[in-house]
């Protein structure tokens, strides 16, 4: 099984990128035991961020925080959950000031320029010290009325925000400065500090082809803190994910096309949700596929997870997909008191059976009451996928920059984007654009893409429905984003959950994929697995 799985590693669906013209119903994955050379990246740390600027705005209160004080707070800080760290505030054991210094701190103390470096953090709001003062005194004037209030949030850099340009990593948006996106409204609104922007793949790793994930022109790239340039980062979150592994900040915000959030976040042992499309706006975020795309939180433990997805969701009458949406539920973490798999029924994969830790993960579900299936995955096929991506970002990144964008950015389409980088290639696109090109070189007809929308959205149903019906099953269970291209087409939602180490440390996560508005579901089975199995472990090289 594991050479099939390496060997199928050829036909990657890595995030937001797919390479391959067909995807099977096999576990498509990328092979993260291989060991990088180092010299096979062709860029490491990034040529446009100034380390001096970005903290120019810190310099005075990161002087005056003390070794002795962050020593003290480390144990305090890292690895705890929201409901910890908010009632240790509460408690006055520290200041939201004092949690934004202490994870300022180790942004600078590991991200960039050094030998544990990670590059996954692009830039820093330059207003969060003042802003972690004003949730203080809003502490003490009883303004705290939702679990994410005074909480720092990173923010992938494909969505907007203000006081920090987005990029989606690319040299082209250096300059693109908006408004705040509508989840970024929400998070705002109910109490939560943006702390700044997380790298990424380069447009959500639908752009140079033949790059590693987590690598941007803007950010460099992303490293994995279980195993620095040997273990992917997986993409295209990449740098929410590596920030939350590393305690960077409490929580970070992704966002996925197919494989966005699920890949990262299970390759850097945290847990990632891809909610149903329309569940949260995607209105002022860089897009791929306005008819796939989501953003979604990525945390290191399910109950965080449920804060953030709460603090972000509302109905955004500019998103079709968010009016349509059908889920009335706003709070997803309350409900999490008490949760049970007993009588819980999940299909597992027979051909994901000769992996030791997802039948770990499986006798930890039955242990904790659940019924497990096995069944065979339908061969089927997601053809034309590719070229899916090519049309939807053809028509929708031009509506981002005439709706979202900055009004002082000249590009009006993929084409001109195309062109300015091959004005200074060495710069902007090193690993070249080869995904871009395709997008300018393809067409269709209106019929031909409703034929190839209708056979990608009927495919991943079917795939999913087929075993569901058949055996009566409440969710599928699946390893890390091995099925993430059938959950996106048929808008199913999927939440992964740190399932373990494998022999070279790499994480692996068991993902629970269910039907259309099922993230309440979701988020119980994932609870009570989390606190079945209790497998999730800090990369050693950054505890201190």
């Amino acid at each position: 099984m594991k050479q099939l799985l390496f060997s199928l590693s050829l036909l990657l669906v890595i995030a937001c990128k797919e390479e391959s013209k067909e995807m099977k119903s096999e576990p498509i994955v990328q092979d993260t035991t291989k060991v990088a050379d180092f010299r096979e990246f062709k860029v490491l740390d990034s040529k446009y961020i100034k380390s001096d600027s970005i903290w120019a705005p810190f310099n005075k209160e990161l002087e005056a925080f003390s070794d002795d004080r962050y020593s003290e707070l480390l144990p305090l800080i890292l690895d705890q959950d929201i409901p910890s760290l908010q009632k240790a505030i509460t408690a006055n054991t520290f200041s939201y000031e004092e949690l934004v210094l202490f994870y300022l701190t180790r942004i600078q103390k590991y991200d960039r320029n050094n030998e544990l470096s990670l590059n996954s953090v692009i830039s820093l709001n330059p207003n969060i010290l003042q802003e972690a003062r004003d949730k203080d005194q809003g502490l003490k004037n009883k303004m705290l009325k939702h679990p994410i209030f005074g909480i720092p949030v990173l923010l992938k850099d494909n969505i907007n925000t203000a006081n920090m340009p987005t990029t989606a990593g690319a040299v082209a948006l250096t300059k693109n400065t908006t408004e705040d996106a509508f989840i970024v409204k929400r998070l705002k609104e109910n109490g939560a500090i943006i702390l700044g922007k997380a790298n990424l793949s380069e447009w959500a790793y639908f752009f140079c082809g033949d790059c590693p994930s987590g690598y941007s022109a803007v950010g460099g790239q992303t490293l994995n803190p279980y195993g620095r340039k040997i273990l992917d980062t997986g993409g295209s979150s990449s740098g929410s994910a590596v920030s939350i592994a590393a305690n960077f900040a409490p929580v970070a915000v992704g966002s996925e096309t197919a494989g966005s959030i699920l890949s990262p976040a299970s390759q850097n042992s945290l847990v990632g949700l891809k909610p149903t499309i329309g569940v949260l706006s995607r209105g002022g975020i860089v897009p791929i596929s306005s008819y796939l795309d989501t953003p979604g939180p990525i945390t290191k433990n399910v109950i965080d997870n449920a804060i953030l997805f709460s603090a972000m969701s509302g109905r955004d009458p500019q998103d079709p997909a968010s009016v349509a949406n059908k889920n009335n539920t706003s709070n997803y973490y309350e409900s999490l008191a008490d949760v049970s798999l007993k009588g819980k029924r999940f299909g597992a994969l027979k051909s994901l059976m000769e992996d030791t830790l997802y039948v770990a993960a499986i006798n930890d579900l039955k242990s904790a009451g659940a019924e497990i299936i096995e069944f065979e995955g339908e061969d089927l096929d997601l053809p034309n996928f590719t070229r899916f991506l090519n049309l939807e970002m053809k028509r929708d990144l031009p509506v981002y920059f005439k709706k979202h964008g900055n009004k002082d950015i000249s590009f009006k389409s993929v084409q001109d984007v195309v062109a300015y980088n091959n004005s200074d290639s060495l710069m902007r696109s090193p690993y070249g654009q080869k995904l871009f090109d395709g997008i300018v070189a393809d067409s269709a007809t209106a019929k031909e893409f409703a034929a190839i929308q209708d056979t990608l959205t009927t495919n991943g149903k079917r795939f999913f429905e087929v075993p569901m019906k058949a055996h009566n099953l409440d969710g599928i269970l699946s390893i890390n984003n091995y099925h993430a291209g059938f959950a996106a087409v048929a808008k199913y939602p999927a939440i992964t959950v740190p399932m373990g180490y494998a022999e070279n440390n790499a994480p692996k996560g068991l993902t629970f994929i269910g039907r259309p508005y099922q993230e309440a579901a979701l988020y119980s089975w994932a609870l009570a697995y989390e606190k079945a199995s209790k497998k999730r472990v800090s990369p050693s090289n950054y505890k201190n």
